[in-house]
C-alpha cells in the first residue's frame, strides 16, 4: 500500500470501517482503534518492538479482527515542527508497515503525544510509575489518533 494524507485515507475508508493508530516507539508499539463512525480513538493494546515482519504480522491480525481500513502513525517532527532524522526513520517505517499489511496509511504529527498521555495517567489516575509505563504507549496512540480524528471532523465542518 501507501502513505496517503488524512483526507484521502478517510475517503478510502468503507462504511464503518475503522482506523488503527499506531505510536511507533524505539522499544513499543502502542496501537489505539477508532470507533466505526472514525470520531472517537481509545487505547487498544502495545506489542513489543522487534522485526518489521512481526509487527506487520501483528497489526495485520488486529486490523482484520477489528475491521480496519487504514493506519494513523505516528510521525516525530522536530519540536520546531520540521522534519528531521526520526521523522524520515518513521516514514521509512510506515511505509514499509504499510506494503507489509497491505493497508493504506497516513502519518500524524506525534509532537507531545507521550507527554499528554503521561501527564493524564499521572493526574487522573493513581497507577504506579511501572504500571503507568505499560499502557503509556497504547495512551499515546490515543492521542494521536484522537488528534487525526478531530482533523477530519474539522476539515468535513462539522462541530
Amino acid at each position: 500500500m501507501a502513505l496517503f494524507n488524512l483526507t484521502e485515507l478517510a475517503a478510502r475508508l468503507a462504511p464503518g470501517q475503522r482506523l488503527l493508530g499506531i505510536d511507533p516507539g524505539r522499544k513499543r508499539i502502542g496501537l489505539a482503534l477508532s470507533d466505526a463512525e472514525c470520531r472517537l480513538a481509545t487505547p487498544h493494546s502495545t506489542l513489543t518492538r522487534g522485526k518489521l515482519a512481526a509487527a506487520a504480522g501483528a497489526i495485520g491480525a488486529i486490523a482484520r479482527a477489528q475491521g480496519v481500513g487504514g493506519l494513523v502513525i505516528g510521525l516525530p517532527l522536530q519540536p520546531d515542527g520540521t522534519f528531521g532524522p526520526a521523522a524520515q526513520a518513521a516514514r521509512d517505517w510506515a511505509l514499509a508497515l504499510t506494503e507489509a499489511t497491505a493497508l493504506p496509511g497516513a502519518m500524524q504529527d506525534e509532537r507531545m503525544s507521550s507527554v499528554t498521555a503521561a501527564d493524564f495517567l499521572t493526574e487522573h489516575t493513581a497507577l504506579s510509575a511501572a504500571k503507568r509505563r505499560a499502557v503509556i504507549d497504547r495512551l499515546a496512540a490515543a492521542v494521536i489518533l484522537q488528534a487525526a480524528l478531530d482533523r477530519l471532523v474539522s476539515d468535513r465542518g462539522e462541530a
